[in-house]
């Protein structure tokens, strides 16, 4: 928050004290010195309110309230600087030498915490990402940085849901070594696909869609003239991105890792792989976006989440290699 609106919040707090001070006193000045048994002239369901002053025990309750606000302005003022810090330039004039704010407790916390631990994640930040992830402590700690920041979006176990990937398994559209995922996560990336509903008629989104879901395995009962038609409409429209083959740029030698054209030749489907789905993707476009985190978590801690992103990955290859073993 900007200095003018914590000024203004502190301005409006201090009008409304005095405000209620005010009509505090002014109400009690017109109330009766003394009980009596005649009533405000109103009842309600039976029930009828006597003309009678405030107790004493509330007032001084209000008054305790007023006496708090007021010291607690005192206190912690925030924005106001210098003489108008009041009280908290004796009591913490070391800690908060500005005077006390949210924002500034925060940043105390934050300098705090990297003070204490700084010097343990440097440590870990000059190790290359394939080899501490042996380290079972660093892909901890990655584990958790990914929990509070990563999880909202990609899930608790990192498995994905609807519009954001599996960081789990071995699919990746941007490259799955150390530096490609540190990339990702220090600088973001942007999925574009773009919307080809102007371009295509319905019929021919169809066409196309059927086509991809068959390059997946998907039976889709489609005739072979569709095939036909929607590998036409896909190779003149869509392999520039996802290859000839459908394979995605990831796995296309010729296409640029950058574009993260995805692989339409295997069963992972960011969006759904119904018909109506994949009809709408083609039709509208998609527009992913994951956000830059190296201004938000720091090289240091983007490194331990990488390791983390990336052990998950190894897992995944191993679990594969074991199964393509298993199946010879």
């Amino acid at each position: 928050m900007s200095n003018f609106w914590t000024g203004w919040v502190f301005v409006l707090t201090l009008t409304c004290l005095g405000l209620i001070v005010w009509l505090l006193f002014a109400t009690r000045r017109r109330q009766r010195p003394s009980l009596t048994e005649q009533t405000m002239g109103h009842s309600f369901d039976g029930i009828e309110e006597y003309d009678n002053p405030l107790p004493q025990w509330w007032f001084y309750l209000f008054v305790a309230t007023i006496v708090f606000g007021a010291a607690y302005l005192m206190l912690y003022p925030g924005i106001l600087p210098g003489k108008f810090n009041g009280i908290l330039g004796l009591v913490a004039k070391e800690q908060y030498p500005e005077g006390w704010s949210s924002t500034m407790q925060y940043k105390n916390e934050v300098k705090r915490i990297d003070e204490q631990y700084g010097p343990i994640f440097d440590q870990y930040t000059s190790t290359p990402i394939p080899e501490l992830a042996q380290n079972e402590a660093a892909v901890t700690i990655g584990k958790r940085i990914f929990a509070n920041n990563c999880a909202i979006c990609h899930g608790s176990a990192a498995q994905g849901r609807f519009g954001f990937p599996n960081l789990s398994d071995n699919d990746w559209l941007f490259g799955s070594d150390a530096d490609a995922i540190k990339k990702s996560l220090l600088e973001g990336r942007r999925g574009q696909m773009p919307a080809w509903g102007q371009f295509m008629s319905n019929q021919e989104v169809t066409n196309v869609s059927l086509y991809v879901r068959a390059l997946s395995g998907i039976d889709t009962k489609a005739s072979e003239d569709q095939l036909a038609k929607g590998k036409e409409s896909y190779i003149g429209k869509c392999a520039a991105c996802h290859g000839v083959e459908g394979r995605g740029s990831y796995l296309n030698a010729n296409i640029s890792n950058d574009i993260g054209a995805p692989n339409l030749t295997d069963d992972i489907w960011l969006y759904g792989s119904a018909q109506h789905q994949v009809e709408y993707t083609i039709r509208n476009g998609r527009n992913g976006a994951m956000p830059a985190w190296k201004d938000v978590l720091g090289e240091n801690r983007v490194h331990l989440v990488a390791t983390y992103i990336y052990s998950l990955g190894q897992k995944a290859k191993e679990a594969e290699s074991t199964t393509t073993t298993q199946a010879k």
